[in-house]
């Protein structure tokens, strides 16, 4: 990692104070969904997201819903939690993603999008995957935040632009990032992970999300699920057939459900228009 990019991860701000305690709810065992609800009613913000996304299509709820702890208790701890550290991109990064040709909005939307066919597929997976799963599709890609940065003070804006032009998958998108800087966008997201103090278990199922079986027997479903979701929604677009067709032999070479994963899509797609 170059010495501009561990400048740049230790000038991070810690989490907010929401964020934090959030953090310390989620990880008490004997804490409970109103203790995480009046945390949440402190911060005007994060309660006006948690109701927008509990109200939008993309989670699918059957009835309108007004009040937070209601939302809340839907979502459960562990997406409730990814919705925090959601919130808390906007206030630690300044977003400028001209490298990769693509709006503040449109990143933070298919963040949002990953998270909701994470949610939904998990339903048919091991509950206990939630705990990594929904954290982690939120913060997957924050270390391109930090990529862009790096290559326009780089000033090889113009030359990663015009490189990025032939990368046709996500794969080949990682390579670039790590021939242009040194590090993968997944490296760099765990790093910062790391900075953050959040548990080994997030990081590291980043961290593995290019060679999941390289990954502790812990997380390697988590960084093979990981995988996928990244496959399916990315800077590319959203379940384009270039990504389904990856997500899809990645899907069957983990011998994980096509129908389960299908299911989950099918709720994610019925909105699935993100402008760029």
């Amino acid at each position: 990692m170059n010495e501009q990019i561990y400048k740049s991860i230790k000038a991070l701000p810690p989490l907010d104070d929401t964020v934090a305690q959030v953090q310390l709810v989620c990880q008490d065992k004997n804490s409970n969904m109103k203790q995480l609800s009046d945390i949440i009613k402190k911060d005007p913000m994060l309660t006006a997201n948690i109701l927008r996304s509990a109200n939008s299509p993309l989670y699918g709820f059957s009835r309108e819903i007004r009040d937070i702890d209601r939302a809340v208790a839907l979502f459960g701890m562990a997406t409730v939690r990814g919705f925090a550290l959601y919130g808390s991109i906007k206030k630690t990064f300044n977003i400028n993603l001209e490298p990769y040709g693509i709006t503040e909005e449109y990143f933070l939307n298919i963040a949002l999008k990953r998270n909701s066919l994470a949610l939904h597929w998990s339903a048919s997976l091991d509950k206990n995957l939630k705990n990594i799963l929904m954290p982690t599709s939120f913060m997957m890609e924050i270390g391109r935040i930090v990529i862009a940065k790096e290559v326009i003070s780089m000033g090889v804006l113009n030359e990663f632009k015009t490189k990025l032009k032939s990368v046709k998958n996500i794969r080949d998108l990682t390579a670039l990032e790590t021939d242009t800087i040194g590090i993968s966008n997944e490296e760099l997201t765990s790093k910062i992970l790391e900075h953050w103090n959040l548990e080994r278990e997030l990081s590291d199922a980043i961290l593995y999300i290019n060679n999941p079986e390289k990954a502790a027997n812990n997380i390697k479903l988590s960084s093979k699920i990981l995988l996928i979701l990244k496959n399916a929604i990315n800077v590319f677009g959203v379940f384009g057939d270039e990504n389904m067709k990856n997500s899809l032999n990645l899907v069957e070479s983990y011998g994980l459900s096509q129908d389960d994963f299908m299911n989950a899509v099918s709720k994610v797609s019925t909105d699935n228009k993100v402008d760029g």
